[in-house]
């Protein structure tokens, strides 16, 4: 009981202090996160074990060497109720150690740990969570060494979304250890129009799941997952550019590379889209068990460029060739990228003519303009080569969902 009343009466002397300083924290995700997270492979079966073995993988193979930094321990992790004293609890036999055990250990390797919590009375798969106990949850999570929160948004009741955000995000705040906060609102409420002060990312679609295009239901719920493709088209992508930069990104989920139907050009596709589009890449494979070609597609350090390119800036449709979708985006150093898409069924012939092409964006105010007095030279980033310059049409053989992704500089 004196602890209650403890965290009781330092959460109320925190919330007094709020309307002068709350904010999220600064520093924080000046490029899109990258990690892995649980949910993906393992769902609530996780344990102490596993994040360790995970931790100890992403050194092995040299994640953290090309960006990627954050553990996440998605759903599953603490025990069905709080202690006598309103505290979320380890589940004792998954994490017997406790969680401070487990971010000691991520960071030992250099590495950073995140967890997951839900701003309703439970999370989605029905633990502990963390309406009307956000700062008390904030306060443990800063006790424990926690880098990152994913928040959430079931059984959340008549809830104001936004509301509901800004309270966690003070909690934070106030614990006063810098936490990285990720919303997951799925979209339903368009966090884009007002969470950049709120968050460091936002969902903006409900879960991913590991097909290209295709919609999963789920009955007992009555929800849907969403393949690749249906996530790259569930939003109006200019509304979105709007509201993504430095520090506040769209997030597309975490991604399915390694999973599921996925071939090998489509795995390249969902990873190079996911760069483009400026989406934290939040891995959700088995690392101890992917393939080298997969291992070879996530550690690609070209394409991660792309997407932790310091300009910042989202890309954007350019145009439609009969199948072949071309995306843009602008980056730092006057170079552009651009990712044309085969999205068929069948082979597709990509000649594309860069001579007297203007692209602008229209949003943000760049263009490049390609003619015989301004040329560029071209990199196909996943073959990691120069194949020529814009002097000259660029042609290829597409295959089904198959990507080519450039980068075009002086």
């Amino acid at each position: 009981m004196k602890n209650f009343i403890y965290y009781f009466g330092l959460c109320m002397v925190l919330s007094l202090l709020l309307p002068v300083q709350a904010q999220k924290f600064d520093n924080l995700a000046k490029t899109p996160q990258m990690g892995w997270n649980s949910w993906n492979t393992f769902s609530v079966n996780i344990n102490e074990q596993l994040i360790k073995e995970m931790a100890d993988i992403f050194v092995n193979l040299g994640l953290n060497s090309v960006g990627y930094e954050y553990i996440l321990l998605d759903d599953g992790w603490m025990d069905m109720q709080r202690d006598k004293d309103g505290n979320l609890v380890p589940h004792p036999d998954k994490f017997p150690n406790g969680i401070k055990a487990v971010a000691d250990y991520v960071h030992s390797k250099g590495l950073k740990l995140g967890l997951y919590n839900c701003a309703g009375t439970k999370t989605c798969a029905g633990y502990p969570g963390s309406r009307g106990h956000e700062y008390q949850d904030a306060l443990k999570y800063a006790e424990w060494g926690v880098d990152y929160l994913k928040y959430d948004w079931c059984n959340t009741g008549e809830l104001n979304p936004k509301e509901a955000y800004i309270t966690m995000r003070d909690a934070l705040y106030a614990a006063g250890r810098p936490i990285l906060f990720s919303i997951c609102e799925w979209g339903d409420n368009q966090p884009w129009q007002w969470a950049q002060d709120v968050g460091h990312s936002w969902r903006i679609s409900g879960d991913i799941t590991a097909c290209f295009d295709c919609i999963e239901h789920h009955e007992e719920g009555d929800w849907n997952s969403w393949g690749v493709m249906k996530i790259l088209n569930m939003r109006d992508n200019n509304m979105l550019r709007k509201s993504a930069g430095i520090g506040h990104w769209n997030d597309m989920d975490m991604m399915e590379v390694g999973n599921g139907t996925l071939t090998f050009h489509e795995n390249q596709s969902h990873f190079a889209l996911w760069a483009m589009l400026n989406s934290p890449l939040v891995l959700g494979n088995d690392l101890r068990t992917m393939s080298s070609d997969v291992l070879g597609i996530i550690t690609n350090k070209d394409i991660i460029a792309l997407n932790q390119d310091t300009l910042g800036l989202q890309g954007f449709k350019y145009t439609t060739l009969g199948t072949i979708e071309i995306w843009a985006k602008p980056l730092s150093n006057g170079a552009w990228a651009f990712c044309f898409l085969n999205h068929s069924e069948n082979l597709a012939e990509l000649n594309f003519d860069w001579n007297n092409v203007t692209i602008k964006d229209e949003l943000f105010g760049y263009e490049v303009i390609f003619n015989k007095n301004n040329v560029f030279k071209i990199k196909d980033l996943f073959v990691g080569k120069n194949i020529g310059n814009t002097k000259t049409p660029l042609k290829a053989i597409l295959g089904k969902n198959q990507v080519l992704v450039v980068r075009v500089d002086k």
